[in-house]
């Protein structure tokens, strides 16, 4: 009787195990069959494809066959290749930027072996590795729920419940066109593999609630998303505060590029070095007024694409506030402060050379403009882990320095 209830026992242990096995088998096949699908969604068809030296391949495609073009409501839509306004010289055919004398400009490491032709965009292909370190397929590519400062909310305890820290520069009340600066470009060293560390810009519409519209645009250094520690360029955009809308880079549909020589995503090259060389890059992003969308430009001399003004409700109209400055992601458990740095990772009084900083901050207006921010305010959740500093005057405008090492003597 005992051998026969052992024995049972067994084969029941047995059961179990298998059908363990075989669930756990079934859910890795999904999985795998899931990234695949994902994948070649994703990636489309090249005309030509470039290795990178820091390991990135970049896929010439067809200006056509973009991701953006996925999107239901751009099925049939005819891609505007240029502004019909530039906030920098009115009317763009008649822009500066075509006889300006060319400078030499921030560049990307894959451009050192080569370039796409003309009728391409050139995209970051997406690998297997980068869907398998998202906590899920459908979440890969995309923001955490309020990740945006709120400078004008008092519940700083709420703020910093889901981990995410800043040092901005901010103004408000009004409505805004635009908004551009010049950034210093770092590589923040990142203690965790789950956490980023950012340096952009925000034009925010709506609250700060459910319904905020935003467009971001900036560098980052972010080893979930990427798979290393590389500084890259990125965009950013959602319509329904980081729930179901928009993505990093071109990693949904939405931003329809038009630019053949600037990766979304791709590493910028050379970077910043403290004490050394010190290197920048200009972003500009406003609204065109005819056709209401809302168009980005990296450098002096290459407008990249727009966002079509149907992906937004508030943002159809403008930006109700403009933010510059950093954001880090803070996992650490039981309290403890990170130490994922911030700009270059020291503080603001350091100045020039040794902290980061953005300059010639300015705003688009009503009369499709570039001007001057008024009333400028700053906000950090802990200025003993990451603040900020804003000054003006001489070549650099408005300008300010921000940053911090994170976990200090003053920041546990």
């Amino acid at each position: 009787m005992s051998a026969h209830f052992s024995a049972s026992r067994r084969a029941a242990w047995l059961l179990a195990v298998a059908m363990m096995f075989w669930s756990c088998t079934e859910a890795a096949t999904a999985r795998r069959a899931e990234v695949q699908r994902h994948l070649k969604k994703l990636n489309k068809q090249a005309v030509k494809s470039i290795k990178s030296p820091d390991g990135d391949i970049i896929d010439c495609v067809h200006i056509s066959k973009q991701p953006a073009f996925d999107h239901p409501l751009l099925k049939n839509h005819t891609i505007q290749m240029r502004p019909s306004f530039h906030p920098e010289s009115h009317l763009f055919y008649e822009s500066e930027l075509v006889s300006k004398k060319k400078l030499p400009v921030q560049s990307q490491l894959w451009h050192k072996n080569g370039r796409c032709p003309e009728n391409t965009i050139p995209i970051r292909r997406t690998k297997k590795d980068d869907l398998l370190r998202a906590n899920s397929v459908e979440n890969y590519g995309r923001k955490q729920h309020r990740s945006t400062p709120n400078p004008l909310s008092a519940e700083l305890d709420l703020l910093n419940e889901n981990g995410h820290q800043h040092a901005i520069a901010y103004v408000e009340g009004d409505t805004y066109y635009g908004a551009k600066a010049t950034i210093n470009v770092w590589e923040p060293r990142i203690a965790q593999g789950n956490e980023f560390s950012l340096s952009q810009i925000w034009l925010l519409g709506g609250s700060f609630g459910e319904d905020l519209n935003s467009i971001e645009a900036g560098w980052q250094v972010s080893p979930d998303l990427y798979g290393d520690d590389n500084t890259r360029l990125f965009t950013y955009w959602t319509s329904d505060s980081y729930q179901a809308t928009g993505c990093y880079n071109l990693l949904c549909s939405g931003f329809i590029q038009t630019n053949s020589e600037i990766a979304m995503g791709a590493t910028i090259y050379p970077i910043s070095r403290y004490e050394g060389s010190q290197y920048d890059i200009s972003i500009l992003v406003w609204k065109d007024p005819t056709e209401g969308h809302w168009w980005m430009q990296f450098g002096n001399d290459h407008v990249l694409g727009y966002w079509p003004s149907f992906l937004f409700s508030y943002l159809a109209d403008g930006a109700s506030m403009i933010e510059w400055g950093g954001e880090v992601v803070d996992s650490e458990p039981g309290g403890a402060h990170t130490s994922t740095a911030m700009g270059s990772g020291h503080f603001p009084g350091e100045g020039f050379r040794k902290s980061s900083y953005f300059r010639n901050i300015q705003i688009v207006d009503e009369s499709n403009t570039l001007r001057d921010p008024t009333d400028i305010a700053t906000f950090t959740e802990q200025p003993s882990c990451y603040d900020v500093q804003t000054g003006n005057g001489g070549q650099w405008g408005h300008y300010f320095y921000y940053g911090g090492p994170g976990r200090n003597s003053n920041c546990s």
